[in-house]
């Protein structure tokens, strides 16, 4: 405020100071490192340096400085939260605000911990810079890494690595440039244009605002100095985005389009395109508060008015006519795994991008960052903090560019349909090996709400088909029948499939028997459901029991061989199916035209007239456990 105070500036002066203010451009960054490298106390010394603090919070700081044995923690500035104090680390992201006579800026303060990595991208990704702190003792860390890593990914062009606690090494100079070596043959593999080294002592205060005189050696700025000269990516450098967030209508006479520009420069004249439909337009006019003005640039929010009638919905976007993004059902992406629930490939979830939600499905991810190692690692699905690239399949097409082009419209994040809880951010890759749209359209059918994995948490257990197979009377329906009594009194959903469900109304088999392959299909629907289909069919060709395992697949499929003799199986035929038989062979025999062949290696095989009922179906019980469907025990 220069010589004036509050108590003494004039209206006029006042009104000059704060159109001062809004002229500053607005500098964003983040502080990452490892767990107690100093971020907070950094932080803290920035605004106690720059008056960014209030007194009342200084003095609530000093406080609880001397009761620590301190003269003052500058950490405890921004660790605001009870659990932080008491641990001693930032746990959750924590934004503060100060202002310079070049810039204002805003700051987010973001854990180390790795088990808070997914905080940590929270709050890196609005950020323009980010500030790595090393601890000066310590070095390079794999979190200190792995921090880099992930704010490279998040299109964070400008890096400074700040070499902390430079007091404890007595400020020596082979230390931070030993640190420095290290750490910048890592970066030079990120995608950072510049990286920048400080040496600091963020307690002490050397090179944070003021230059350090202990460090004669370093000759570069101080950290304020750096942030207040880094340049800062315009948005509206970018192409002209335009997601619709609504349409305003309040008379006959006026239809205008309401969103905010998320990149880009929009003017009076321009002529644009409306997405998905591709009609042309030219804008009108462009309305803020009631006005009408020239143009409007990112991140200002407006309505825009078209010279005709264009069929524009929420959720779809209005671009230059000469500069389209790409129209993508399907794409890769880089995603940071926010739920402690693992990612399900099966499963369908809400994918919020600009202003539009659709439907979307992860069948795929193509590797997961290794945390230890910061090497790919092959996985079938994220967990939490996890960060993977990942293969996005929506239901409707989507307006996208990369989000090393563009943050806004290439940024996503993935949300649960059933809980609504956010699960993860993704950044959308440069397109590769991608089908066309017209491929997407074809090959994006309609897809289940509800997961395998949703079916099974809810059930208790997962859907398979039990297929039973032996010679007429071997006692293949007494078994389904008796396992789908014992599944069914442990809470187990399960559904026998029986000839006599097909048989004509005059209880004759052979006109309505279904084939192997159809009775497969219909056993597979019940697995799908979550249930445990049981089969007792005699089917007695050993390729069309492989046809039917192909159709419910080898995981769910579980043959089992009721392998009584048929001398047996001749003295207990009370249906007379074996009537007019000749030994050794099926013809004859209703609904079988095949002579029977034994499968060659079954899941198990059964003797009825050796085993108890019971035995069998413990037996069962015991198989489709070791497989993984019914939980053990």
């Amino acid at each position: 405020m220069g010589a004036h105070t509050m108590e003494t500036m004039t209206e006029a002066q006042a009104a000059e100071l704060l159109r001062d203010h809004e002229r500053k451009e607005l500098l964003r960054f983040v502080t990452v490192g490892s767990v107690d490298d100093g971020k907070s106390t950094l932080i803290g010394r920035l605004l106690h340096d720059t008056d960014g603090v209030y007194e009342d919070q200084l003095a609530a700081v000093r406080k609880a400085s001397r009761m620590e044995g301190s003269e003052i923690d500058f950490s405890l500035i921004t660790d605001g939260l009870k659990a932080e104090r008491e641990q001693g680390i930032t746990i959750d992201v924590a934004y503060r605000y100060f202002t310079t006579a070049r810039r204002k800026f805003i700051i987010a303060d973001t854990p180390g911990h790795v088990q808070y990595t997914r905080n940590m991208a929270t709050g890196a990704s609005t950020a323009d810079v980010a500030i790595i702190l090393l601890d000066a003792r310590l070095g390079v860390l794999p979190q200190s890494r792995r921090h880099a890593w992930i704010t490279s990914m998040l299109g964070i062009r400008h890096l400074a690595v700040a070499v902390n606690k430079m007091d404890l090494v007595d400020y020596e100079q082979a230390t931070y440039a030993r640190h420095e070596a290290e750490f910048r043959a890592f970066a030079d593999d990120l995608d950072f244009e510049a990286v920048t080294f400080f040496p600091i002592s963020a307690v002490k205060g050397d090179n944070v605002v003021e230059p350090g005189g202990r460090t004669p050696w370093y000759e570069g700025p101080s950290i304020l100095e750096f942030l207040e000269t880094v340049p800062i990516p315009r948005r509206e450098e970018g192409s002209f985005r335009f997601p619709v967030q609504t349409v305003l209508r309040p008379n006959l006479n006026y239809r205008g389009f309401a969103g905010q520009v998320a990149s880009g420069v929009v003017r009076e004249g321009a002529k644009v395109v409306a997405l998905p439909q591709r009609t042309e337009a030219v804008v009108a006019g462009i309305d803020l508060y009631g006005e009408t003005i020239a143009e409007a640039r990112a991140p200002l929010s407006v309505t825009l008015r078209l010279d005709r009638e264009v069929d524009v919905s929420r959720g779809d976007m209005i671009v230059p006519a000469d500069d389209v993004p790409e129209v993508r059902r399907q794409f890769d992406a880089m995603v940071v795994w926010l739920s402690e629930k693992a990612h399900d490939p099966n499963k369908t979830y809400l994918l919020k991008h600009t202003s539009r939600f659709v439907r979307a499905r992860i069948p795929k991810v193509s590797w997961s960052l290794d945390m230890n190692t910061l090497a790919q690692a092959e996985v079938e699905h994220l967990s939490l903090n996890d960060i993977g690239r990942v293969r996005v399949e929506s239901h409707q097409p989507l307006y996208t560019d990369p989000y090393r082009v563009n943050r806004r419209t290439g940024a996503f994040i993935v949300i649960d349909s059933m809980t609504n809880n956010t699960v993860g951010a993704g950044m959308i890759l440069e397109r590769g090996a991608e089908r066309s749209l017209e491929d997407d359209a074809a090959a994006t059918g309609a897809r289940r709400e509800v997961s395998p994995a949703e079916r099974r948490e809810l059930l208790g257990h997962g859907g398979a088909v039990v297929w039973l197979t032996g010679l007429p009377a071997s006692g293949k329906s007494t078994i389904a029948f008796a396992l789908e009594r014992g599944l069914f009194d442990r809470g187990t959903l399960a559904h026998v499939l029986d000839p006599d469900d097909f048989a004509a109304p005059d209880g004759s088999a052979t006109p309505t028997s279904p084939s192997p392959e159809a009775v497969a299909q219909m056993a597979r629907a019940v697995a799908d459901a979550g249930g445990i289909a049981i089969v007792s069919f005699v089917s007695p060709d050993a390729d069309e029991r492989d046809a039917a395992r192909a159709i419910v697949g080898a995981k769910r499929f579980v043959e089992v061989h009721v392998a009584t003799a048929e001398k047996v199986c001749r003295t207990r035929d009370a249906r007379g199916l074996w009537d007019g038989v000749a030994a050794g062979t099926l013809a004859g025999v209703p609904g079988v035209d095949a002579p029977y062949v034994d499968p060659p290696s079954p899941a198990l095989t059964v003797d009825t007239a050796g085993q108890r009922r019971d035995e069998i179906v413990r037996a069962l019980c015991d198989l489709l456990a070791q497989r993984g469907v019914l939980a053990q025990g």
